[in-house]
């Protein structure tokens, strides 16, 4: 199974769940991301308020970074799944 192939979330009740799981964690932080830019550049029309401003983009500009490492080990769980279960079947079979 390679990474990010989209049988690797079907494969059983299991990877489903994990995938599911990474999706909502996944939009949260796109949301809290989206909010932190929000806050921020409304704050950004008060020159008192500037500063909490930078910070929001600054929290903001983190979390959208840390959405593709959240796609990238969720793909590596997933994949990591699917070979335990080619290893249990191996050792059925012997």
């Amino acid at each position: 199974m390679r990474l990010f192939h989209h049988r690797n979330r079907e494969r059983n009740a299991e990877t489903r769940r994990v995938y599911a799981l990474f999706e909502i964690v996944y939009t949260l932080v796109d949301f809290l991301a989206a909010l932190c830019f929000i806050a921020g550049s409304v704050l950004f029309f008060y020159d008192s308020l500037q500063t909490a401003g930078t910070w929001l983009f600054l929290v903001g500009s983190f979390l959208f970074a840390a959405k593709p490492s959240l796609r990238l080990a969720r793909e590596v769980k997933l994949w990591r799944m699917g070979r335990d279960d080619t290893l249990a079947e191996r050792l059925q079979q012997e």
